[in-house]
């Protein structure tokens, strides 16, 4: 059975994206969880990067987080998205029980981290510590592999696994952290990739449709509409440069 809504987290991410952190975010959000946005808060409260960093720095933690976000539940600090993900969903049913259902739902989630990791290196192909300004000719190579090949390969996946669920989200109507996380994905790649996205939807119908309904969730409906939802930026995962969505064709 999952716990009380009044459960309070402590989620540790850059205060200005919404990036990995937002699939979190939404899973906390769809839940009603009690929860604070450490970094988002002033650092007069105790707040801010520097309340960020001193965890990623911190001897006191058994294991230091190698990158947020984090989430700190009690006394116990949990790092990486799809781990957190796996951590809150049996205590606010956005797992359907048991151990095959887990297993599956961890497994789309992985699917959808390593998206978004490609998602990061359309923009990003040479370094991290690059400006895109440094990388732009690989940039574009590398965005219309991306466009063509790498965007349908992942989609297509998860519609087939929606048709194959057979039912409104990946496990029927048992609303999952998953379809959120698929909710946060279309939305970021309508962002960063309008062309390419408009080009596809005829072939994502399922996944498409999932994206409206979660969207149109009481509580994430207001989360959207809230000042709680930060924008899609330049400085996040979900980047929209023009000439990186690319006609295939061109």
């Amino acid at each position: 059975m999952p716990h009380s809504h009044t459960s309070n987290y402590e989620l540790y991410y850059w205060p200005s994206i919404q990036g990995r952190g937002e699939f979190v975010r939404l899973a906390l959000e769809e839940a009603g969880a009690a929860y604070v946005d450490v970094a988002r808060l002033p650092e007069s409260e105790g707040g801010g990067v520097p309340a960020l960093m001193a965890l990623l720095g911190s001897a006191a933690e058994p294991l230091t987080p190698f990158a947020p976000p984090f989430l700190r539940s009690g006394s116990l600090l949990v790092a990486q998205t799809a781990n957190i993900l796996t951590y809150l969903a049996p205590r606010h049913d956005l797992v359907p029980e048991g151990e095959a259902a887990r297993a599956q739902a961890l497994e789309i989630q992985l699917t959808i981290a390593d998206f978004v990791a490609e998602v990061h290196d359309t923009h990003h192909p040479i370094a991290s510590s690059l400006y895109y300004e440094d990388q732009k000719p690989e940039a574009a190579r590398r965005s219309k592999i991306f466009v063509t090949e790498r965007i349908p390969k992942y989609l297509g996946w998860l519609e087939r696994a929606l048709s194959h669920a057979g039912g409104d989200g990946f496990f029927r109507a048992h609303v999952s952290y998953v379809d959120l996380s698929a909710f946060q994905v279309v939305a970021g790649l309508d962002y960063a990739f309008p062309r390419a996205m408009a080009r596809l939807a005829p072939s994502v119908p399922r996944l498409r449709a999932l994206h409206d309904r979660v969207a149109a969730r009481p509580r994430i409906a207001a989360y959207l509409a809230s000042p709680r939802r930060l924008a899609f930026n330049q400085h996040g995962i979900f980047r929209y440069y023009p000439e990186l969505d690319q006609d295939p064709a061109a």
